[in-house]
């Protein structure tokens, strides 16, 4: 029987995490359990930096960003002499189960935890959305309504200036938040590792919103292209000139909107329900609309179908 849990976040921090940590501490004190803090992720874990948490440890917690717990990426995690090391840490504290908040790198050394016999769930926590086994991760709703703000607020000046505007933002491995701010702020062009990168369709587009508009937007995922070389390109070929923004970190910060707030509380009680039901080496999901708990190794992948959707409403829009 679970009578001691750990709870971390780890990796990228990601809006709603707090609300996600406030609702695994409170459900599980409600059930008779004791709540660990760890600090820093899996770095914490293995350095033994863990604090008892308490219903008013989460107190005003909910509406900040960012992780109260902190968070940082420990590449040797992935030693098992390392993954020993932190677990031997937890258990001077008599936990015997872990929830951890993160993304795809989270997901894999949780996983690698559960094969040594810790039991373990994850709550998928990253802007990227790109955790294959659920439709909405914690962190991505608020991320996006971040970049449509600023390119609505871009807009206001490139329309000013007859000028189009770059906008680069996260998702390296995921288009989810290119495609969604591409359709939310009605974008000319986006460009994500999904839809690929054609410089001449990029600047028949352009070219052809000139005709009828004094601006134009092109959305672009981080490391798909470099923003400055083809606002270069649009310069020298449309009849607009190009300025490019890079959103940066700016796209983490933040108070979590209510969708994610709901989301990632739904998600804290939902793992501790999964631990008392022996799911120890699951993590939760957003299927359909139900919050569900599935296998870990089922929930990782490269599922791009729902960007390529995404992606065919844009084409139809634009």
């Amino acid at each position: 029987m679970i009578k001691k849990i750990g709870v971390l976040t780890s990796g990228g921090d990601a809006p709603g995490m707090n609300a996600a940590i406030r609702a695994v501490t409170r459900t599980a004190i409600v059930n008779g359990m004791e709540v660990y803090g760890i600090h820093d992720g899996f770095l914490g874990m293995y350095e033994g930096r863990i604090e008892r948490l308490y219903r008013k440890s989460v107190s005003e917690k909910l509406a900040r960003g960012g992780t109260f717990l902190g968070t940082a990426r420990l590449k040797e995690f992935t030693e098992k002499e390392v993954r020993e090391v932190a677990i031997g840490n937890i258990e001077q504290y008599g936990i015997d189960a872990l929830v951890a908040i993160g993304g795809d790198g989270t997901y894999r050394g949780a996983l690698e935890l559960s094969k040594m016999g810790l039991p373990v769930v994850c709550l998928p926590g990253t802007i990227d959305n790109d955790i294959a086994g659920t439709d909405f991760t914690i962190g991505f709703d608020t991320a996006l309504n971040t970049a449509v703000e600023a390119v609505d607020k871009l807009r206001d000046t490139s329309s000013s200036h007859r000028r189009c505007s770059i906008i680069e933002v996260m998702g390296r491995n995921c288009g989810d938040l290119a495609v969604w701010t591409a359709i939310a702020v009605g974008a000319e062009v986006c460009v994500a590792k999904e839809t690929g990168y054609d410089l001449k369709a990029i600047l028949d587009n352009v070219t052809e919103a000139a005709q009828s508009k004094r601006h134009a937007i092109i959305i672009v995922a981080e490391k798909m292209v470099d923003v400055n070389e083809l606002a270069a390109q649009v310069t020298a070929n449309t009849p607009f000139e190009a300025r490019a923004t890079v959103l940066g970190h700016i796209q983490r910060g933040g108070s979590p909107t209510a969708r994610d707030r709901v989301l990632a509380s739904e998600m804290g009680v939902k793992s501790i329900e999964a631990l008392l039901n022996g799911d120890t080496h699951h993590c939760i999901c957003d299927s359909k609309g139900k919050i569900v708990s599935i296998p870990i190794e089922d929930a990782l992948g490269d599922d791009t179908q729902p960007v390529r959707d995404k992606y065919n409403v844009f084409k139809v829009l634009w």
